[in-house]
C-alpha cells in the first residue's frame, strides 16, 4: 500500500495570508525564553529580606502560530512558559523587563519598558508595541503599538520591523499599506529575522502584493529555514519535492520535513510520515511513519487521521484494528476530510464494531 501525498503547493497558496506572528526576543546577553501569551495576575510585591543568588534561566520550548499546510504559518499552539524566579536586581546580564513578561507580570514588564524607552532603549520600545498590541497589562491601542514599534524600528530593532509590517498588512493602528509593510519587511530580513524572511517569501509566491518570483521565494526561505523556523523549513521542503524554485531534490525534502517534524510542526510530521511509509527519500520504516501518523491525529490533523485510517484499516504497519481505523475515519469527516471508499468498509463492518468506531469518534471528539 502507497499513501497518497498532499498537494503542498495549492495548500501553500491558499494558505498565504495566514503570516508568521512577532515573538519578542531578549538581548543576546541572557537567554531566550519563548514568551507566554496568556494573561496573568502578577502577583503581590513583597519588600525583599535579602538578594537572592542568581538563580538559572530555563528555556521555555516555544511551538509556532500561526501557521498550516501552509507554510504560512498556520499559528502553533504554545506551551507555557516555565515559570522562572525573579532575577536579581544587581545582575547586569539580566533584561528585568523580559523576565517580567516571560513570567506573564505585564503590567511590571509595562512599566520598566516605559522607563527604558523614554531612555532610548528600542528593545523596550520594541515591548511596549507589543505589549499594547496584544493587549498586555495594559488596554489594547493599536495606534500606540504603531507608535512604539516605529520608533523601534527607526532605531534599527529588526523585530520591530517585522512587527510593524504585520499591522501594516493588516491595517491595525492605521491604514493598509503593502508598499511599506514590504519595506519593512525586506528590511528585517536583511538584518536576520527569519519570520520576516519567511512572510516575505509567501509574498513573492502568491504574486499579490509582489511580482512572482518563485526563486527569490525560495531563496528567502532557505535564509529562514537555515535560522531554524519550522514552517520555513516545510514550506522549503515542499519546493524540493516539487521543484518549486530549485531543482527536485526529495532527500533534501525529506531532511527539512525531518527537522520542521522534530520542531512539532505538524504538517511536516504528516508528510515525514507519508515519505517514510512509502520509502521516498528516505529508506522505508512503516511502524515508524504510523507513529508519527498517531502524534499528527492526536494533535488534530484530519489528513493525518485519514491516512491512519487507512493503515490500521489495512493492518500497514501495524496491527489490524477496524475499530480504531474508522474511529479516525469519523475523526477526519467531521473536519471535512471524507473518504468515500471507506464510507463504504464502514458500511460492511459489523453492526457491533460499527458501533464502537462511532462511540470511539464522538469520545474523543467530545474530548477536543
Amino acid at each position: 500500500m502507497t499513501l497518497p501525498r498532499i498537494t503542498l503547493l495549492a495548500a501553500l497558496l491558499l494558505a498565504t495570508p495566514a503570516l508568521a506572528q512577532l515573538q519578542i526576543t531578549p538581548p543576546a546577553t541572557i537567554p531566550s525564553p519563548a514568551p507566554d501569551k496568556q494573561k496573568a495576575k502578577e502577583p503581590p510585591k513583597e519588600k525583599p529580606k535579602e538578594k537572592p543568588k542568581a538563580a538559572p534561566h530555563t528555556i521555555a520550548k516555544k511551538k509556532e502560530a500561526a501557521p498550516s499546510s501552509k507554510p504560512a504559518a498556520s499559528p502553533s499552539p504554545t506551551l507555557p512558559a516555565t515559570v522562572i524566579p525573579a532575577p536579581p536586581a544587581d545582575n547586569p546580564n539580566v533584561d528585568l523587563v523580559f523576565g517580567a513578561y516571560q513570567r506573564g507580570q505585564y503590567k511590571t514588564a509595562f512599566d520598566l519598558a516605559t522607563a527604558r524607552a523614554n531612555a532610548g532603549d528600542a528593545k523596550a520600545m520594541t515591548m511596549l508595541g507589543e505589549l499594547y498590541s496584544n493587549a498586555m497589562g495594559i488596554r489594547r491601542d493599536y495606534a500606540k503599538a504603531v507608535e512604539w514599534y516605529k520608533r523601534a524600528s527607526d532605531a534599527g530593532d529588526r523585530e520591530a520591523m517585522f512587527a510593524l509590517a504585520m499591522l501594516r498588512i493588516a491595517g491595525r493602528g492605521g491604514p493598509v499599506d503593502k508598499g511599506e509593510a514590504v519595506k519593512l519587511m525586506a528590511s528585517a530580513a536583511k538584518l536576520g529575522e527569519p519570520k520576516a524572511a519567511y512572510n516575505l517569501a509567501l509574498l513573492y509566491l502568491d504574486g499579490q502584493t509582489l511580482p512572482q518570483d518563485v526563486k527569490r521565494s525560495a531563496e528567502l526561505l532557505r535564509q529562514a529555514a537555515d535560522a531554524g523556523l519550522p514552517e520555513a523549513q516545510y514550506a522549503l521542503a515542499t519546493f524540493y519535492k516539487e521543484g518549486t524554485g530549485v531543482l527536485k531534490d526529495p532527500e533534501r525534502s525529506v531532511r527539512l520535513l525531518q527537522a520542521a517534524s522534530l520542531a512539532d510542526n505538524v504538517d511536516a510530521e504528516v508528510e515525514y510520515a507519508i515519505a517514510m511509509f512509502n520509502g521516498t527519500g528516505t529508506p522505508k520504516n512503516q511502524p515508524a511513519a504510523v507513529a508519527l501518523l498517531r502524534k499528527a491525529s492526536r494533535q488534530g490533523s484530519a489528513i493525518a487521521q485519514n491516512r491512519l485510517a487507512w493503515v490500521l484499516i489495512n493492518g500497514m504497519g501495524t496491527s489490524v484494528d477496524k475499530v480504531e481505523g474508522f474511529k479516525w475515519h469519523l475523526v477526519a469527516k467531521t473536519s471535512g476530510k471524507g473518504d468515500p471508499e471507506l464510507d463504504k468498509q464502514l458500511a460492511d463492518l459489523p453492526a457491533d464494531d460499527r458501533a464502537k468506531a462511532e462511540a470511539a469518534a464522538r469520545k474523543w471528539l467530545g474530548n477536543k
